[in-house]
């Protein structure tokens, strides 16, 4: 399905909630059931998953006919991996380990065609291979999302800096990076890391960007009721083996109600 705007962008505007699954497994059609089940977006990972190029563009194939907008993490802030992603007909791009003012404005101009930013012009499949390419380059500027990742004391100490950034349309905590940063590795539920994950949302009043944040079932009341809209709550990875534990768990219990061993 080729869109001409981006549903997602639309969201971060109204304040909509918008909840997202991250998608690990290079397999579309684990991202295509995913897609049918009503998320408001997936989380194409490429920074910790193995996902390369080519398996981004059969998850971005596979879910091309759902209403669940896909968003990529590229792998880092480099602009010509960015460039490709966005090739391939992304609207929303989440930047990872964004600490300062200029390394939000390199995100947002890896992101833009010139004068804006410094995007080459290229929009194969996101122009439709050419049939749509005067539509796509008239909105590409105004439709892609730039996502940056908050995950760092350091992008804390900076947060208000990196949100005046113009064309910065939300941001991401990731709270297992920041809970290393901040000294506390593997534990985001320790105090100093909810500290400073209130002190990123509060940071977002008065600003138009909207904060996001990777949460869980078991955390998404409180981060929705700290502010956070832009929400990812699990992971394909996650539900099968959560969902195969359960499974066995309930299938050893029968059997000891039965009597084996």
């Amino acid at each position: 399905m080729w869109r001409a705007h981006n549903i997602l962008k639309e969201k971060f505007s109204s304040k909509d909630v918008a909840l997202g699954v991250a998608i690990t497994i290079p397999c579309p059609e684990v991202a295509e059931a995913l897609a049918h089940i009503g998320f408001d977006w997936l989380f194409i990972d490429m920074e910790h998953a193995p996902l390369e190029l080519e398996d981004v563009k059969l998850i971005l194939q596979a879910v091309a006919g759902t209403e669940t907008v896909p968003v990529v993490r590229v792998p880092w802030n480099d602009f010509v991996t960015i460039k490709r992603v966005l090739d391939l007909g992304v609207f929303n791009i989440i930047v990872p380990w964004v600490n300062s003012r200029r390394e939000a404005e390199k995100a947002v101009k890896a992101c833009k065609y010139p004068p804006e930013g410094i995007r080459g012009c290229g929009p194969l499949r996101a122009s439709l291979y050419g049939l749509k390419t005067r539509e796509y380059l008239e909105r590409a500027n105004s439709e892609v999302a730039v996502i940056v990742q908050i995950e760092t004391a350091k992008a804390v100490q900076n947060i208000e800096e990196i949100l005046s950034v113009e064309r910065v349309d939300a941001t991401f905590v990731g709270p297992m990076d920041l809970s290393a940063s901040l000294g506390y590795l593997g534990n985001p539920q320790h105090p100093e890391v909810k500290a400073a994950i209130e002190k990123i949302v509060k940071a977002h009043e008065n600003t138009k960007v909207c904060p996001g944040i990777a949460s869980s079932i078991d955390q998404l009341k409180e981060h929705l009721e700290l502010g956070y809209r832009f929400i990812n709550i699990g992971s394909d990875i996650g539900f099968i083996t959560g969902g195969a534990r359960k499974l066995l768990d309930l299938a050893k219990n029968t059997l000891r109600e039965l009597g084996f061993s």
